[in-house]
């Protein structure tokens, strides 16, 4: 051994960064293939209506095409698609019919020898459509509003006492429209898919948050058993729930590449992949809050619409966390979905937190300042014990040590709370606050662990790695239990042909993983002076973790492509974390910079600090992002995406955040799980886009309260 292990929680760079930086990771779209050829999706160029007639000829008439998909050619060979947000309610479809039902969908797929036939061909077919007016979304004529609790019957609108009485009755209230914009994920991965037969056995190279998951769906699409078919998904080039399901090209692919008799590879547009895969619905809140002159409050009120595609009712729901967020004893919520002509949304980070509780927390300060009161004291007065709804205790709840170690390194106190009182030159400057958090989930887990008593160790396990560090933190578990350096440690993860271990969402896949492997190796350490040994002495686990509150048959769901998160009937479970943000407003031109984001988040135990302040980092900033940058533009008239490319849909660089700082509070929570963790992928996001919007308002005393906030909302 070169050196003893460091142990969990000392920091570690990450064991994959040097194939990374030199170019040496394969990504699913730079897998060497044998004898390829490529494909390029022809898309709707209507957003509703049916496909009249198709003519080929023209791409048919290009040397080197090898097949061109379309309904009429493909009838009974796949299966619909799930719905590829997850939830409940169809899907739109595609190549099944002639019908179109959203602008961008996948239409004709072209086949040829190179790439540049390919795109040759798509571009020479003509589409003829029959064309129907389209609903774009909220207020558009033909768009359809169903109430959540009318279409899924195990969804329950959270609420408790009398929330309307007490409202009206109370000394102060507050009541706030919100909205917050389409956003699409755009991870720097493109939505590739590469696909290969071998007799009836087919090899899938596609970024993947769950391959186990899209295994299974990938087979009940093409009527073929499961164990025919291989994920491979090593690197992951972003994904933010973009990857969490299957969507309808991976089938379309596997199809094409059977009907060729070759390999497949698609690599779409960037345009191509805001409508072939999955985003962030524009949603919008009504938030009332009461509360007695001493800040305590008597009424929380929220109201919340999304928008989701025609026959789908993906939804959010985010009244969940907003609901519980605070020590209330009136609460009432309700969660309307809006039928558009639109692709169906999916998961996105932090899929419920990030809107709704960009409503609560500007309503928070909206009603600090009509109580004359410090938000942070607004929230310490209104800190609850236990789960509000479910009177549950949490496990842990460390938000108020988040915002006093967060307000001393910021400077809170050093504020001139009034409006439009601090300044620099022509630049008004505002503090901002609010709360983050998210659920603390965990799931059932499998891995195979190989040890050699020399000091090496191999682990299996079909986890994923979407940037976060995943595979580092999971050689560190081994490393510190096994007592072997860090470098005598292989991780293989990414592919099917490993144990399952999950859906990489939800802030869920490191406790699920790393409880799993730790359980494995603590199962290694009991046998190493045992006889159940391999005679060349190495051993081998292999373990199912099912932590309490999963379903004893949860670990071979996964197998199934059945993933679920713990139910604890007895905790509340959270991770926590505060929110602050300085921001300077010009008086003239009402230019708005960010100098300055800080965050303090409390999460139990954290194994590698690097990856975590990495992970909480990159979430400030998308948050920061989403309050001032980000939106998907929408022709309303056409239902039809705008800025699809990295040019026209704005995202932050270095220079709009010079300092972005993360603190760790330490938390001891032995009830989530045997290790203490708490996800944090997604805790970064939560609150930060109310935090500029409450810091903007204390710059310029105009409270916006829809998002994106642009020059044009202060003028």
């Amino acid at each position: 051994m070169s050196e003893a292990p460091a142990g969990i929680g000392t920091p570690r760079t990450r064991v994959d960064g040097r194939a990374k930086v030199k170019g040496e990771a394969l990504y699913p779209s730079d897998v060497p293939l044998s004898n390829p050829v490529y494909a390029w999706l022809v898309v709707s160029a209507i957003a509703k209506g049916r496909i009249r007639a198709f003519d080929l000829n023209p791409a048919r008439a290009l040397s080197g095409v090898l097949d061109i998909l379309t309904y009429e050619n493909t009838k009974g060979s796949f299966k619909t698609q799930p719905n590829p947000g997850g939830a409940s309610g169809g899907a739109t479809t595609t190549l099944e019919s002639d019908r179109i039902w959203h602008d961008g969908q996948i239409i004709a797929v072209v086949v040829a020898d190179t790439l540049e036939v390919a795109r040759h061909a798509a571009a020479r077919i003509h589409v003829e459509y029959e064309f129907e007016t389209p609903a774009a979304g909220f207020d558009s004529p033909g768009a359809v509003e169903q109430a959540v609790s009318a279409v899924e019957e195990d969804h329950s609108d959270p609420h408790t006492g009398n929330a309307e009485r007490a409202y009206t009755r109370a000394n102060v209230r507050i009541d706030g429209h919100y909205s917050t914009p389409a956003q699409h994920h755009n991870p720097i991965e493109l939505f590739d898919t590469t696909c290969a037969w071998s007799g009836s056995k087919l090899v899938v190279h596609e970024a993947s948050q769950f391959v186990h998951g899209l295994r299974g769906t990938l087979a009940r699409q093409l009527g073929i058993d499961a164990e025919d078919v291989v994920i491979e998904s090593r690197f992951i080039g972003g994904a933010f729930g973009s990857r969490g399901g299957a969507t309808s090209r991976t089938a379309l692919i596997a199809l094409a590449a059977k009907r060729v008799n070759r390999p497949v590879r698609l690599v779409p547009t960037r345009a191509q992949c805001f409508t072939i895969a999955t985003y962030r619905a524009e949603t919008r809140h009504r938030v009332k809050l009461a509360a007695n002159h001493d800040g305590r409050l008597q009424a929380l009120i929220h109201e919340g619409w999304e928008v989701t595609s025609r026959p789908a009712n993906y939804n959010v729901s985010g009244t969940d966390a907003t609901s519980r967020m605070y020590n209330c004893p009136n609460v009432a919520t309700h969660v309307s979905i809006v039928h558009a002509d639109r692709n169906t949304p999916g998961f996105m980070r932090a899929p419920p937190e990030t809107p709704y509780m960009f409503a609560l927390e500007c309503a928070m300060d909206e009603l600090a300042h009509s109580l004359n009161m410090d938000p942070l004291d607004l929230r310490r007065v209104n800190d609850p014990a236990r789960d509000p709804i479910d009177q549950l205790p949490f496990s842990s709840r460390s938000l108020m040590t988040c915002f006093d170690r967060a307000a001393d390194a910021f400077g809170w106190r050093n504020r001139d709370p009034k409006p439009v009182s601090m300044r620099e030159g022509d630049w008004l400057i505002g503090y901002g606050c609010a709360s983050a958090i998210y659920p603390a989930n965990i799931g059932a887990a499998n891995v195979r662990i190989s040890y050699n008593p020399q000091g090496t160790a191999t682990i299996e396990i079909a986890a994923h790695d979407l940037g976060t560090g995943t595979e580092t933190i999971i050689a560190g578990v081994v490393a510190d239990h096994l007592n072997v350096p860090i470098e005598n440690v292989t991780v293989e993860l990414g592919s099917s042909r490993f144990p399952a271990a999950g859906l990489a969402a939800g802030s869920s896949h490191a406790s699920s993983v790393c409880n799993a492997v730790a359980k494995g190796c603590e199962e290694i350490r009991s046998r190493i002076s045992g006889s159940n040994r391999d005679p060349a002495g190495i051993i081998e686990v292999y373990v199912e973790n099912v932590p309490e509150g999963c379903g004893p048959e949860d670990a071979k769901n996964l197998y199934r492509g059945r993933p679920s998160f713990v139910n604890d009937e007895k905790h509340a479970r959270y991770s926590f974390g505060a929110q602050f943000a300085e921001v300077r407003v010009h008086e003239l031109t009402r230019e708005i910079r960010v100098p300055r984001l800080l965050g303090a988040f409390a999460a139990g135990t954290i194994l590698n600090p690097v990856t975590t302040k990495s992970q909480l980092m990159g979430g400030m900033i998308w948050g920061m992002s989403a309050a001032l940058l980000e939106e998907t533009e929408i022709d309303r008239r056409n239902a039809r995406y705008i800025n699809t490319n990295l040019s026209d849909y704005l995202i932050p660089v270095n220079a709009d955040v010079p300092s972005v700082e993360v603190i760790l509070v330490p938390e001891k929570d032995d009830i989530v799980n045997p290790l203490g963790m708490k996800g944090v992928g997604e805790l970064g996001i939560v609150g930060m886009n109310a935090a500029i919007a409450n810091a903007v308002y204390h710059a310029t005393g105009k409270r916006v309260r829809e998002l994106p906030i642009r020059i044009e909302s202060l003028i």
